[in-house]
């Protein structure tokens, strides 16, 4: 009898950004273009990320009138907003 060695890859199913196929990427891997739009994409610039917002400085947040620190009210039926 003879034994085979069997190899799992994990895959992600991914829509691609240009144009809309689906298409498999392997896991953890951050490939956002198909294999065919890649090389279209590699004509462009590189996408630079957004700056981070910065956290605001306490004299800055907003004040709510009826809010103490450590309070917080839930209202456990649905539709209350």
């Amino acid at each position: 009898m003879e034994l085979f060695e069997v190899e799992i890859v994990e895959v992600e199913l991914k829509y691609c950004e240009r144009c809309g196929s689906l298409w498999l990427r392997p896991r953890g891997q951050s490939g956002v273009y198909c294999e065919s739009c890649i090389p279209q994409m590699a004509e462009f610039p590189p996408v630079r990320k957004r700056a981070e917002k910065l956290p605001l400085a306490p004299s800055d947040k907003p004040e709510i009138q009826g809010w103490s620190e450590g309070e917080v009210f839930l209202c456990g039926e649905g539709g209350n907003a």
